[in-house]
C-alpha cells in the first residue's frame, strides 16, 4: 500500500524545493555577474527577493498547518 502524504508534508517538500532553487539561482547569478551579465544579475536578484519574501509567508503557513494536527 502506498504511503499517504499529508498536505503539510507535500507543502514542506515544495518549500524545501523552493529554497534549493533559490540557492542554485543565486550561485548562477554570481557566476553570470562575474562574466559581465549585470543586467541579468539585477533581474534575477529581483526575482530572488520575491522568492525570499514569499518564503516567510510559506513558512508561517506551514507552521499553522502543522499546529492544527494531521488531516
Amino acid at each position: 500500500m502506498p504511503t499517504e502524504y499529508s498536505l503539510g508534508d507535500v507543502l514542506e517538500r515544495l518549500y524545501q524545493n523552493q529554497l534549493a532553487l533559490e540557492a542554485a539561482l543565486m550561485e548562477l547569478t554570481l557566476r553570470a555577474e562575474c562574466h559581465g551579465a549585470t543586467d541579468t544579475g539585477e533581474n534575477v536578484r529581483g526575482a530572488l527577493q520575491t522568492i525570499g519574501e514569499n518564503a516567510g509567508h510559506i513558512k508561517q503557513g506551514l507552521a499553522k498547518l502543522k499546529a492544527q494536527g494531521p488531516h
